[in-house]
């Protein structure tokens, strides 16, 4: 695979091209939420407040796991993937950018070769599965930015790659109340991102606001794989 794609040179970078799913391919009132767990230095805390809601409140979610994250966390995350509420997919190794030329987003550099984004993907999967017997079949990359050929690859390595339709904390710095007025424009196949891992941001409060309003027009909650994506 590394020969094949080595001299294939990328035409196309962002987070909504061609093969990245954005939205789930439904007219029912469902909401996929999804929460990223992105690890390392500053992002290895766990949003108990918003994930103790989610169970209390019955609402299925994906949760995008980095492996820096679950080597930090490992009894929360054995509790996470043994609760049946949550789906639990890949965010890969070491939270980079899916690129094959090292290119960057919000300053975080991508992966540098085919090699890189094998090892991106593949190495986050096989712990996961190792960890709790499934392997994920989601792959959502740091930055959730791609080129085309790293999306091939994905694809060859047998992923689907999860991208979003609704911004839903701008990686943990959106306030409440803008947290709320974006999960509250959700629609009939959103996909949310937003974050688990900073607790000591507004990203529960605003969730917590959001998911009655949204209850009480009509939508309910789903797992991303519950569904096909568009």
């Amino acid at each position: 695979m590394i020969d094949r794609y080595a001299s294939i040179v990328p035409t196309k970078w962002g987070e909504r091209i061609s093969g990245v799913k954005t939205k789930l391919h439904t007219k029912d009132k469902v909401i996929a939420l999804t929460f990223d767990a992105c690890g390392g230095k500053d992002g290895s805390g766990y949003d108990e407040k918003l994930i103790q809601y989610l169970i209390q409140e019955h609402i299925p979610a994906t949760l995008f796991i980095n492996g820096r994250w679950i080597a930090a966390n490992p009894a929360t995350f054995a509790a996470l993937a043994a609760n049946p509420l949550f789906e639990i997919e890949n965010h890969g190794t070491e939270h980079r950018p899916l690129s094959v030329n090292g290119k960057l987003a919000y300053g975080i550099a991508g992966t540098k070769n085919v090699k890189e984004v094998i090892h991106e993907m593949n190495d986050n999967a096989d712990q996961i599965e190792k960890l709790t017997g499934k392997r994920p079949t989601f792959f959502r990359s740091g930055t959730a930015f791609y080129d085309d050929v790293a999306v091939s690859v994905a694809h060859d390595l047998g992923f689907e790659l999860a991208g979003y339709s609704v911004l839903g904390d701008a990686g943990a710095t959106y306030n409440s109340e803008q947290v709320y007025n974006a999960l509250t424009k959700a629609q009939s196949g959103s996909i949310v991102i937003a974050h688990m891992n900073h607790p000591e941001k507004d990203t529960a409060e605003g969730v917590i606001k959001a998911i009655p309003q949204l209850r009480k027009a009509g939508f309910s909650f789903v797992q991303l794989a519950s569904y096909p994506e568009d």
